[in-house]
């Protein structure tokens, strides 16, 4: 089982750093490589958003049709004997989809605002109603290009910037995974009722 050790992991990881760091505060795991930085994440990825109230529950109402449709599509392809592999591909990438629906539904209500210098704590009364909240990010690669690199304008930049958190990981891992091993996981295909 897949999914419940990564939504245990990533809510504990997500709860301990808003828990502990203010927002934008930063400590090193390995130095020129990777940090904890801690941000919040309105939107989606790399922090583009819809505008206003519409679009963040636009957004969020898209995010739970697509997990219960991942859901769905998993429980067929089960019971049609699909791949190991793509069925473990698939329940990383669903269990990141739900960790980060369980930030934007309820982290709202569950936590005070994170601000620069200041902490939240559990709520005694949210910063933002149901299905309102922000996704918290702590992850960010500090490497960066060398100085001498050919592309002049990526010279001393980072290599990756967005911060990221493992839900996000796991949604990446289990993408990146499906398509390397995708001749593996459809060499024999199996109908789906």
């Amino acid at each position: 089982m897949v999914v419940l050790p990564v939504l245990l992991v990533d809510q504990l990881l997500k709860i301990w750093v808003k828990l502990n760091f203010s927002l934008g505060e930063q400590f090193t795991l390995i130095p020129g490589l990777i940090e904890l930085q801690f941000i919040e994440n309105e939107g989606m990825a790399f922090g583009w958003a819809l505008p206003g109230v519409a679009g963040k529950l636009l957004l969020t109402g898209f995010r739970l049709v697509a997990a219960v449709g991942i859901g769905f599509y998993i429980n067929r392809l089960i019971k049609n004997q699909a791949h190991k592999g793509y069925l473990t591909c698939l329940a990383f990438i669903w269990a990141g989809a739900i960790g980060n629906i369980i930030d934007s539904a309820v982290y709202g209500q569950l936590f005070t605002a994170s601000s620069w210098g200041t902490i939240a704590e559990w709520a005694g009364e949210g910063y933002a109603s149901f299905l309102m909240g922000n996704v918290v990010d702590m992850f960010h690669f500090t490497v960066r290009w060398p100085s001498g690199f050919p592309i002049e304008s990526l010279a001393n930049r980072e290599v990756f910037p967005p911060i990221w958190n493992f839900a996000d990981a796991c949604i990446s891992c289990g993408v990146i995974a499906i398509l390397i091993w995708q001749k593996r996981f459809f060499s024999d295909p199996k109908p789906i009722d």
